[in-house]
């Protein structure tokens, strides 16, 4: 089982900094940049607020149906606080990484507009505080003061998916990434748990800001990228149509998939789905 968990979720980590970068990719082009920041502000406010507030109160009464805690104003009172905090729910970070992101981008769109050497010095200085720093203070033993990046977090993503659209590699470097970076999460992994057992780095390679994660999401972007660009699916209409329709509400697919996880493990569809009755590789 733990084999498979972490063949899966290697495969599964670029998700979230490819969804980063695409929004870079988007939102901090040069003809958005005399957008006014009241105007971008509404318009992200407008798409994502009503949406959370809708989600938040659907978690709400999801938890308390799964707790079969008592609905009191005192608990629906403290509830509605949490979720504003820190969340409805486990996989709302994921909303306030969009804000921040947000609220960061009239800022980011006057830096990329400018020199692109001074983007890709952003984007290197990034990558040295997030990712390298911290494998050498594994290693080593020895700890940087942390104050010296101040770069951090997924502003570098954002940043590298608007860089990264007029970066041209060829397909087999790409290729050769994207393998090197698996094979090197999988092992990372394993020798952190087994041969190692250093319990406080054995998370480290599942981190989305290690460097064998950000080096798989910079391939991965680059190849589907170029997919896109040459993707024989844009002459088939109703192809097209079906792809247009998941990509307009993967917030809410996002935002719906834990009820949907939770009820097949507790059998609300009449079975059970878990790694208890089914081999993981198919259960996962």
């Amino acid at each position: 089982y733990w084999w498979t968990a972490v063949v899966y979720k290697s495969l599964a980590l670029p998700c979230v900094p490819l969804f980063v970068m695409l929004s870079g990719a988007l939102l901090l082009k040069r003809t958005k940049l005399n957008e006014p920041i009241r105007v971008f502000l509404k318009k992200r406010l407008n798409r994502l607020g009503l949406a959370v507030i809708f989600w938040g109160a659907i978690y709400l009464t999801w938890s308390f149906f799964i707790t079969q805690a008592p609905v009191t104003l005192v608990n629906i009172g403290e509830g509605i606080l949490y979720s504003l905090f820190s969340g409805a729910y486990y996989h709302f970070w994921f909303v306030y990484l969009i804000v921040g992101i947000y609220l960061v981008t009239p800022i980011l769109r006057v830096i990329v507009a400018g020199r692109r050497k001074v983007v890709r010095y952003l984007i290197v200085l990034w990558f040295i505080g997030v990712a390298i720093i911290p494998l050498v203070e594994m290693v080593t033993g020895h700890t940087l003061n942390p104050i010296t990046f101040v770069l951090s977090g997924w502003l570098g993503y954002f940043v590298l998916g608007s860089y990264l659209k007029r970066v041209k590699l060829r397909s087999a470097i790409l290729y050769g990434l994207l393998i090197i970076s698996f094979v090197w999460t999988v092992f990372g992994n394993w020798l952190m748990n087994y041969p190692l057992e250093c319990m406080q780095c054995n998370n480290y390679f599942f981190d989305y800001l290690s460097a064998n994660i950000i080096v798989v999401s910079f391939a991965l972007f680059l190849i589907l990228l170029k997919f896109h660009r040459d993707w024989p699916g844009k002459k088939h209409t109703t192809l097209s149509r079906i792809v247009e329709a998941i990509s307009a509400n993967t917030l809410p697919i996002f935002l719906l998939h834990v009820i949907i996880l939770e009820s097949f493990e507790r059998s609300f569809f009449a079975f059970t789905l878990s790694f208890e009755t089914l081999h993981p590789i198919i259960e996962i």
